[in-house]
C-alpha cells in the first residue's frame, strides 16, 4: 500500500478555493437572508401576524342587533323580539350529511331526509359556506339534546338568537309586514338599494314587506361580533373573552338596538277591528282614522301569520298562501282597487250642487230604467224612486238621480272634482306597493285605449262603475274631507321614532294637504254650504227612515256615510234583480260603507269593504259599527252609557234588511 496516495497536496486545494469563497458567499447570503426574514416576521410585523394568528383559531360570530319594537299610541306593544335558540349547521364542517341528518331530524322534529334536502338545497343556493338554519325558536329539552348531540357529531352550532315576535299574529299582519332571510341571490341587489346606507351580508334578516320593510334603515340595529376559540371542526372550546388568549387588537364589538316606531294605531280599535272581520266572516279590509289623518286600525283579510314567514316556512304553508285565491298576502287596504259602486254619490253630489247643475231643492225623476239612447240603465230598485232632491237620492241611493248628474257634469269634470278629493291618486303613506287606482278622463282614454269618449259611459261613471277604481285609504280619505268639509289630509301610521332611552328621533304631524273651500290649480273650489248639504243626506242614510244603513245603530253615537254595493262582472237585464247570494262567491257583488261619527262633529273615519257580501248594508256596516262603537267605547265611555240610558233597555238585535230596503 502506498501511504502517499493519501497524502494532501497544496496544490490540488488550490484549485477549489474560487469553489469554496462562492459556498461561503452563497451561505452568508442564505443566512442573512434567514436573519432579515426573521427580524421583519418578528419584529416588524410582528404585531399583525399576531392578528392572523389569533384570526385563524378565533371564529367571529355575528350577535344580531334587536330589532326596534313597534308599539301603539298608548305604548302597548304590537311588534316585540324574543330571546331563543337556533340550531345551525355549517356545511363546511360536515363530515357525514346522511348521519348527521338522522341524528338531527328527531330532535327538531322533522324527517331526515328533509334536514338532509334542506342543507343541500341552502348549500346550492347560497353557497357550501353559508350557515343553514335547521330551526328557530328551540324548546329547551331540543337545546339540552342538541348540545349533547354535538359532541358527536361535526358542523351542529345551537346559538343564541333574537326572533321577531308578533302578538296580533293574523290582525295587521300586512300592515306590519314579516322580516326574513337574505338568500344569496338577493344579496347584490339589496346592497345595491341600500348602497352608501347599509351593508349587509349572506344570512342577514330583512324587512319582507309593510312597516317591517318600509322602516327598515330606522328599526335596524347595528350587529355585534362576539370573538370565539374552535377547533378543527369548528366547534367552540373555551371562551374568546379569557385573558391573554388573543391580542388587544381583536375585541368583541357590541350590537346597537334599532329605533322604536310609534304608531298612530290603537291597540283596542284594531282589535275590535279584526274580531268584527271574523266574527261576521268577511273577506276585504277595514281602516279607520281620526280626521286629521292618524291611523287607528288597519285591517285586512283574509290574512297570514307573520311569525310562521319570520322562521324557515314550509313549502306548504308558503305554497297554501299563494294559491289562495282570495290573496291573503296583499294589504287589501292599498294595494287592491275595485269599483266604488254607490260610495261614489256623494262626491259626485257635491261637484253636481257646486257645478249649480242641481240645488237641495232641485227635483229629479227616477224611475226604475232610464233609457239614454236605446239603452236601458237600471236602478237597483226595480220600481225606482220616483220624483226625489238630492237628500233623497244619497238617503235611498237612487242610480237614475246620478245617471242624470253624471250627464250634466260629463267625465272631465267629474275627474276634476274626484281627483281633487283623492279618487285615482296616492294617498303618500308610509307604505310601499300603494297603488294608485283610476278616476277616468276623457284624455286618459285617448291615451290609454286609443278611443274617444263615449257619452254613455259618464253614467256607469257617476254611479262609481265602469272604469273607476279605487283603493280603501283613498275613499277613506275623500269621504274624511266630507266630513272635515274640504280638509283632504295626508293619513299616516307612524307617529314618531324613539331611540332605547326613549328621546323622540324624529315625529310626524298631521298634514292638510288642500283646502277645498280654497280654489285649487284645477279651478275646483267647493262651498261650505254644498257640503253640508252632502253631509246631511249621508246623516239621513244612517238615520232617514229609508236610509240604506238605518239598521245599525250606536248606542249614543249617531253616525254619517254611504253604503255601496259594487258589481264584479256583468249581468244581463233579465239577471241583474236576481238573488245575489244564490251566485258563486266570485260572482257576488262586493259590499262597502265609508262613514264618520259623530255625524255632527266628526272625529273618527271609517272605511270597510268586504268583498262579495253582496250588500253594503248588510255586508259592512256591521263591520263600521263594530269599529267606531270600540273607539268611542275607550274615549268617550260617558256618551255610549248616556245613549244606553236613553234607550232605557239594551238596544235589540234588529233583524237584517233585505236587498229590497237599499244597498
Amino acid at each position: 500500500m502506498n501511504l502517499n496516495e493519501y497524502v494532501s497536496n497544496p496544490d490540488e486545494a488550490k484549485e477549489f478555493w474560487d469553489r469554496y469563497r462562492l459556498f461561503y458567499f452563497l451561505l452568508f447570503i442564505t443566512l442573512s437572508t434567514f436573519s432579515i426574514r426573521l427580524w421583519y416576521l418578528q419584529i416588524f410585523s410582528g404585531a399583525e401576524l399576531r392578528d392572523f394568528s389569533d384570526k385563524n383559531r378565533l371564529k367571529e360570530v355575528k350577535i344580531v342587533a334587536p330589532r326596534g319594537l313597534m308599539l301603539d299610541r298608548n305604548g302597548e306593544i304590537l311588534v316585540q323580539n324574543l330571546l331563543g335558540f337556533e340550531a345551525v349547521i355549517l356545511p363546511q364542517y360536515i363530515e357525514n350529511l346522511s348521519d348527521l341528518s338522522k341524528k338531527i331530524g328527531p330532535i327538531i322534529g322533522l324527517e331526515p331526509q328533509r334536514v338532509e334536502d334542506r342543507i343541500k338545497q341552502r348549500r346550492k343556493l347560497n353557497g357550501p359556506f353559508a350557515a343553514v338554519k335547521l330551526k328557530e325558536g328551540l324548546t329547551r329539552e331540543e337545546v339540552i339534546r342538541l348540545k349533547k348531540l354535538r359532541l358527536e357529531v361535526s358542523g351542529l352550532e345551537i346559538r343564541e338568537t333574537i326572533l321577531r315576535n308578533y302578538p296580533l299574529q293574523e290582525n295587521g299582519a300586512q300592515l306590519f309586514g314579516y322580516v326574513s332571510e337574505i338568500s344569496k341571490k338577493q344579496l347584490p341587489k339589496l346592497n345595491k338599494d341600500f348602497e352608501g346606507k347599509i351593508r349587509l351580508e349572506q344570512g342577514d334578516v330583512i324587512g319582507k314587506s309593510g312597516l317591517e320593510e318600509s322602516l327598515e334603515l330606522t328599526i335596524r340595529g347595528r350587529d355585534g361580533v362576539r370573538l370565539v376559540q374552535v377547533d378543527a371542526h369548528g366547534r367552540e372550546t373555551i371562551s374568546a373573552t379569557s385573558p391573554n388568549l388573543y391580542s388587544e387588537s381583536l375585541k368583541d364589538q357590541e350590537p346597537t338596538s334599532g329605533q322604536h316606531a310609534v304608531l298612530t294605531l290603537d291597540r283596542t280599535v284594531q282589535e275590535a277591528a279584526w274580531k268584527s272581520m271574523l266574527t261576521h266572516q268577511r273577506i276585504g279590509g277595514i281602516i279607520a282614522m281620526k280626521t286629521n289623518g292618524e291611523v287607528l286600525a288597519w285591517v285586512s283579510g283574509p290574512s297570514f301569520n307573520p311569525n310562521e314567514l319570520s322562521t324557515s316556512i314550509s313549502a306548504d304553508t308558503w305554497s297554501k298562501l299563494i294559491k289562495d285565491t282570495f290573496k291573503p298576502l296583499r294589504n287589501k287596504v292599498i294595494q287592491d282597487h275595485a269599483s266604488p259602486g254607490s260610495t261614489f254619490k256623494p262626491l259626485i253630489a257635491v261637484a253636481a250642487l257646486q257645478e249649480g247643475e242641481i240645488t237641495e231643492n232641485t227635483i229629479v225623476n227616477a224611475p226604475g230604467v232610464f233609457y239614454f239612447g236605446r239603452r236601458p240603465y237600471h236602478d237597483h230598485n226595480k220600481s225606482g224612486h220616483g220624483n226625489i232632491n238630492i237628500y233623497d237620492a244619497i238617503e235611498k241611493s237612487s242610480n237614475v238621480f246620478f245617471y242624470k248628474m253624471g250627464i250634466a257634469l260629463g267625465v272631465d269634470k267629474m275627474y276634476n272634482y274626484m281627483s281633487s278629493l283623492g279618487i285615482g291618486v296616492r294617498t303618500g303613506i308610509e307604505l310601499k306597493l300603494e297603488v294608485q287606482g283610476l278616476m277616468p278622463s276623457s284624455k286618459w282614454k285617448k291615451d290609454n285605449i286609443g278611443e274617444e269618449w263615449q257619452p254613455g259611459e259618464n253614467l256607469s261613471t257617476a254611479i262609481g262603475q265602469g272604469f273607476v277604481a279605487s283603493s280603501l285609504i283613498q275613499l277613506a280619505v275623500a269621504y274624511n274631507s266630507l266630513a272635515t268639509e274640504g280638509l283632504v289630509v295626508k293619513p299616516f301610521v307612524v307617529q314618531k321614532l324613539v331611540d332605547m332611552d326613549g328621546k323622540t328621533i324624529k315625529e310626524n304631524f298631521p298634514q292638510v294637504l288642500r283646502n277645498l273651500q280654497e280654489k285649487q290649480p284645477n279651478g275646483v273650489q267647493i262651498s261650505k254650504k254644498n257640503f253640508q248639504i252632502v253631509k246631511e243626506g249621508m246623516n239621513r242614510v244612517a238615520n232617514g227612515s229609508h236610509g240604506t244603513a238605518r239598521f245599525w245603530k250606536i248606542p249614543g253615537v249617531p253616525f254619517a256615510g254611504k253604503t255601496g254595493t259594487a258589481q264584479v262582472m256583468s249581468f244581463s237585464a233579465d239577471q241583474i234583480y236576481s238573488s245575489c247570494t244564490s251566485r258563486p262567491i266570485q260572482q257576488r257583488h262586493h259590499g262597502w260603507f265609508i262613514g264618520y261619527a259623530p255625524a255632527d262633529n266628526p272625529e273618527i273615519t271609517v272605511a270597510v269593504l268586504a268583498e262579495h257580501s253582496c250588500h253594503g248594508n248588510t255586508g259592512a256596516v256591521p263591520l263600521f259599527r263594530d269599529v267606531v262603537q270600540a273607539y268611542f267605547e275607550k274615549y268617550h265611555p260617558e256618551i255610549i252609557e248616556e245613549g244606553k240610558k236613553l234607550a232605557k233597555v239594551k238596544l235589540p238585535k234588529v233583524e237584517k234588511p233585505t236587498a229590497a230596503e237599499g244597498e
